[in-house]
């Protein structure tokens, strides 16, 4: 500041750009009674910090990485409205300017989880947290679709291309998003908003680790391990219903043939593999290793007394099994569609 000011001389800076909100409409000052001024307010100092980055540009060291921090001093002190501004104006920039499943774009998305996660905890317990508001989680959750979908047409296989660790877990981080909003009451719109959003991560086609879809994914108890914090906890039936609703196809496979009723039935959950069942899984299909689902279960467990295979069996199925069990050709000699069908069993 005292440079700027040398030999009677003012070295001007460039033109504020508008006042943003994230930063509480803080504007820079131009003088060393301005900045004295501030020196004792923490909160002012941490403002100004910010401000002169954001002018130094994206390149400036340390310029996105210094957005969370000051938002975590706001959530450790209980002003979460405060961090989620700062936190939605540095995811913004970070989509802005660095490549997709940036590690650091990943870390916020996870922070955002688990800040949610919190509040919703304690609102439950009966503390006197601020309300969560719907468009803070759908704000938030359509940034993670749109990370996705960048990342894909950034990469076509970005599990190939050795991002595959950050797609997951901007996967999981996702179904967490949509998990704790569960909690949160939404109007019809609203709800709309929310289905719009999953049938528009459906659409991607997104696959995690071992070619796991969403689906795979919301049936499986390892999706609940996604930072050192818990948010939510899978496998969730009412994450799977909701990516059902929104289309999800509940006979797809990962790259053993596992289909979710495979994922579902090794986690021993026997509604969540009702729920697929109904919405049409078959419960007769096999994996790379010629198991189905309900072979899958654990004896030892009242699942595996719950559930029936033959009353989910239907005579398609029989007869498909028996054309691949005595080896009956028949690719060519029937519609493709109905060889998929065969191939399923």
């Amino acid at each position: 500041m005292e440079l700027r000011h040398q030999g009677g001389r003012y070295l001007s800076k460039l033109e504020p750009r508008q006042s943003v909100l994230a930063y509480d409409y803080a504007r820079e000052v131009n003088t060393v009674g301005e900045l004295d001024a501030l020196a004792t307010d923490p909160d002012e100092m941490r403002m100004q910090a910010l401000l002169i980055r954001e002018r130094l540009g994206p390149l400036a060291p340390g310029h996105l990485l210094l957005h969370p921090l000051p938002g975590a001093v706001y959530a450790d002190s209980g002003n979460f409205e405060r961090c989620i501004h700062l936190w939605k104006y540095a995811l913004e920039m970070q989509q802005g300017h660095l490549e997709p499943l940036s590690p650091m774009t990943s870390s916020s998305f996870l922070s955002f989880a688990e800040l949610f996660s919190y509040v919703l905890q304690d609102r439950s317990k009966g503390a006197l947290a601020p309300p969560l508001a719907f468009p803070d989680l759908m704000g938030v959750l359509s940034r993670g679709v749109r990370e996705v979908e960048r990342a894909l047409l950034h990469r076509k296989d970005p599990v190939a291309d050795g991002g595959g660790a950050q797609f997951a877990k901007a996967l999981a981080i996702i179904l967490h998003l949509l998990f704790l909003l569960e909690r949160v009451e939404c109007t019809p719109e609203e709800e709309h908003q929310k289905r719009q959003a999953v049938y528009r991560l459906l659409k991607c086609n997104p696959r995690g680790r071992n070619g796991f879809t969403p689906l795979h994914m919301a049936a499986d108890k390892e999706t609940t391990a996604v930072g050192r914090y818990p948010v939510g906890k899978f496998p969730s039936l009412h994450v799977v219903h909701l990516l059902l609703e929104c289309g999800a196809d509940p006979d797809s496979r990962d790259y053993d043939n596992n289909t979710p009723l495979h994922v579902a039935a090794r986690n021993n959950c026997p509604l969540i593999m009702r729920a697929l069942t109904e919405a049409g899984a078959h419960m007769d299909a096999t994996n790379a290793f010629k198991q189905t689902a309900y072979e899958l279960l654990d004896g030892r467990l009242l699942a595996k007394a719950t559930m029936q295979p033959f009353n989910y069996v239907t005579l398609q199925c029989l007869a498909a099994r028996a054309l691949d069990r005595h080896k009956v050709p028949y690719k060519g000699f029937i519609p493709e569609e109905l060889e998929a069908f065969i191939e399923l069993h």
